[in-house]
């Protein structure tokens, strides 16, 4: 069986969807906080007086998250790791026989997927101290912002307040980067981070057990609706591990002994990998590749185009900022108005997959649920 990251894309959502939910209950925890007492002329020093009780709600819903989270991190990559290596193992079923068949079936499984969540952790470990500098500063600024309005003349403490709570929902804890110096923010950067590992725990996965049963050589799929950075490597053959580098190998038969056929290799990969295959949302798969046996196999047809997916999800991310907005308006009007927000965008989506035939996605729509 071929082994994708998307064979373990949906583990991810469990981590993710804690992180988002927390991020809500902390939206929720400030605007709360904010809102109560607010026509009040004692408002600014009630708030004040109130910051330390607004660090300790913030705290709990963290230290809730923190053991969460880590069980919920090892319990993904486990699964993640087992599909990479039943995929194998289904594979090599049917190639392997023996000593070979038998090697790939008895290698260690709980020292890599430790090694995995350690790192999981570790990347996803100051999100939790941002969290609480966020709601923090975001409160202190709200009770600047509001309480400077009416002196200058310029909205209600109602209006400002507002508008700073809108910034915050639509930011949500922001101050991630990732090591390509692009900046998330909290839900995107824990959900990022999650799918990269699964799918990197999966295709570890599947490597190592072709490694025990010495299966050097594997093929990738021709997907369609590929994006540039794959699109380079369909229907290539890799070594599964060596030096980058294209060019021609003489390999043994699959099936005829003392017979060896000429296979043009387009590298290594971990070479491809580095070029950005097999990354998160990837459509491609790899598999064990039969010298004189495997034959290329037709494309699927495409519904639609690689930028038309990707349209797809910069409206579902349109649909849940409308969603966070409402979940941090102060009054009737302004929840209104983000819901009917979240409607245009949930027809404008409607319309595309109607044009496309691409899958409607409800569950990437969502707030605070698995996606």
């Amino acid at each position: 069986m071929p082994v994708s990251p998307a064979m373990a894309e949906n583990l991810a959502a469990a981590v993710s969807s804690l992180y988002e939910q927390a991020e809500l209950a902390l939206i929720d925890r400030v605007t709360r906080a904010l809102a109560e007492g607010l026509d009040s002329p004692r408002w600014v020093d009630l708030k004040l007086g109130a910051l330390g009780n607004l660090r300790a709600a913030i705290e709990e819903i963290i230290t809730a998250l923190q053991a969460d989270a880590s069980s919920a991190i090892h319990q993904a990559l486990t699964e993640a790791y087992d599909r990479g290596q039943q995929a194998a193992i289904l594979e090599l079923g049917a190639v392997a026989t023996g000593p070979a068949l038998a090697a790939a079936e008895a290698v260690p499984a709980a020292a890599a997927v430790d090694r995995l969540a350690a790192a999981l952790v570790q990347e996803t470990g100051p999100a939790h101290l941002r969290m609480l500098r966020t709601g923090l500063d975001v409160y202190r600024m709200v009770v600047a912002e509001a309480s400077a309005a009416p002196l200058l003349g310029a909205t209600t403490r109602r209006e400002a307040a507002g508008r700073a709570l809108a910034r915050f929902a639509d930011k949500g804890v922001t101050g991630f980067v990732d090591r390509t110096g692009r900046a998330w923010n909290l839900t995107s950067y824990v959900e990022m981070a999650t799918r990269s590992a699964v799918g990197r725990a999966a295709v570890e996965a599947h490597t190592d057990r072709l490694a025990a049963a010495q299966v050097d050589l594997v093929v990738v799929s021709d997907a369609p609706e590929e994006c540039g950075r794959c699109k380079p490597w369909e229907g290539k053959v890799l070594r599964r591990e060596g030096p980058p580098g294209a060019g021609m190998v003489e390999v043994e038969h699959a099936t005829e002994d003392d017979r060896m056929v000429s296979v043009r290799v387009a590298g290594s990969l971990a070479e491809a990998r580095t070029a950005g295959l097999l990354h998160p949302n990837c459509r491609h798969t790899v598999s064990i590749f039969l010298p004189g046996v495997t034959r290329p196999r037709p494309k699927p047809p495409s519904r639609a185009t690689y930028e038309q997916t990707q349209e797809q999800r910069r409206m579902e991310r349109q649909v849940r900022a409308w969603k966070r907005r409402a979940a941090a308006a102060l009054d009737d009007d302004k929840r209104r108005a983000a819901n009917a927000k979240v409607r245009a965008y949930q027809g404008r989506i409607r319309e595309l997959v109607s044009e496309t035939g691409l899958p409607r996605k409800s569950h990437r729509e969502q707030i605070g649920a698995a996606r």
